[in-house]
């Protein structure tokens, strides 16, 4: 796996602004030679707990949507379309498949999991084929069946509108219920993914110089994702000065100067699973107002991650990112100055996926949950502070994916070479 040399870094001792991009993408390689993806055994296992969840509540099936719940049961990829693609997972039984006529050919290059695909031509009701296959599976025009969350409305209503006495519910209760749990595959996937991305953000600090912009930024961290064997970027928001108290971004490109606060949130996939790192430094002498936020913003990390423990709530994770938060008068709750957005989200297939640490939600915190960890400051009009990592939970308690940044003055933890 590829790591970057700490004896290598020549300048003040944080990496940042200390190479060209050329040297900076020199550093790199690829890091994906030992990631093995999902194999069917595991997509079948998947398949099995959900329908032990559906046979003990009483669900008769869920239809899986193009899109990634299809892709975590069944091991096909597909995307969502105007045409209904996807899956029946009867509560017992074989997955049965549903798609247009004309693309079962190519579905069945993607087939991980075997079984039957069932067709509908372009002037023909896929809905009225689904039903259909319901009451091919022996499933009572009364039972209750499970629609993916993901999937589009005219889905659902196409479905409703062909049947008469079924209960459609949410599939999230099903959904939810074995993607949070992650396992040790998946973990081994997502930590794949992080070490890839932490690689990024250190090679792209190390790039940086007055005058270049936010654009030229985004284009080296797609061509740094590639360069340790990522298709490319996920997703790259790249943020310098004012800018970076819009926590999504803003409109227009900005450009690198003295001083500036720098925000780089970006990310990769890897076999499915999805990378998340959002590191904030500043570009030159911080001042100390700019060292102060960047503190609050790390403790306020760190209370989230010491609060994660086994059986606890979701929302108190967030709340005690807040406490903190409002004991340096930051704040309260979801005002700015201060951090307006949820502590962190779930990740896996999805980068924003169940469950959220979020005031409200209390659902227990359990073994193989995975969650990013950002209580962003928002400093109105001056800057925004994001430290973003991940971490997931095993029986002792949680552990990051990655280590959070050090310090304002040295955020990869870098050291200078001594002669």
């Amino acid at each position: 796996m590829t790591t970057l040399d700490n004896d290598t870094i020549t300048g003040t001792g944080t990496g940042i602004g200390t190479q060209t991009p050329e040297q900076a993408l020199a550093t790199l390689s690829d890091m994906t030679q030992y990631l093995v993806p999902i194999q069917p055994a595991e997509h079948l296992k998947r398949m099995a707990i959900a329908q032990g969840y559906m046979q003990a509540h009483n669900i008769a099936a869920i239809y899986l949507n193009a899109g990634t719940n299809l892709t975590y049961f069944t091991g096909m990829k597909w995307y969502a379309s105007e045409r209904m693609v996807g899956a029946i997972l009867p509560a017992k039984g074989a997955v049965q498949y549903i798609a247009p006529y004309f693309e079962i050919g190519s579905l069945n290059g993607f087939k991980v999991i075997d079984g039957p695909i069932h067709g509908w031509q372009e002037h023909e009701n896929p809905y009225g084929l689904f039903v259909d296959v319901l009451r091919q599976l022996n499933i009572a025009d009364t039972a209750t069946i499970g629609i993916d969350e993901s999937a589009q409305f005219f889905i659902f209503d196409g479905i409703n509108k062909a049947q008469a006495g079924l209960t459609l519910i949410n599939a999230q209760e099903v959904t939810a219920h074995c993607r949070m749990h992650k396992s040790a595959s998946e973990l081994a996937l997502m930590q794949g993914a992080m070490n890839m991305t932490l690689a990024v953000h250190q090679a792209t600090a190390s790039m940086l110089h007055p005058g270049i912009s936010t654009t030229e930024v985004e284009a080296f961290i797609e061509q740094a994702h590639q360069k340790v064997g990522a298709p490319g970027n996920y997703f790259c928001i790249v943020l310098f000065g004012v800018a970076t108290s819009f926590p999504h971004g803003v409109k227009d490109p900005q450009i690198l100067k003295e001083g500036d606060v720098v925000l780089i949130d970006t990310g990769c996939k890897v076999h499915d699973y999805i990378s998340d790192i959002t590191r904030t430094y500043v570009f030159g002498e911080p001042t100390s107002r700019q060292r102060q936020f960047w503190g609050d913003e790390k403790a306020a990390q760190l209370a989230a991650f010491n609060a994660a423990q086994i059986d606890v709530p979701c929302e108190d994770v967030d709340a005690a990112a807040r406490q903190y938060l409002a004991s340096q008068g930051l704040g309260p709750e979801y005002q700015t100055p201060g951090c307006p957005h949820r502590t962190g989200h779930g990740i896996g297939l999805d980068i924003h996926e169940w469950p959220y640490l979020v005031g409200g939600n209390k659902t227990p915190l359990a073994k193989g949950m995975c969650f990013s960890n950002e209580p962003m400051l928002v400093i109105p009009d001056e800057f925004g502070i994001r430290l973003e990592d991940h971490f997931y939970m095993t029986d002792e308690g949680p552990r990051w994916f990655t280590q959070p940044s050090e310090s304002i003055d040295n955020p990869f933890g870098l050291h200078e070479a001594t002669s």
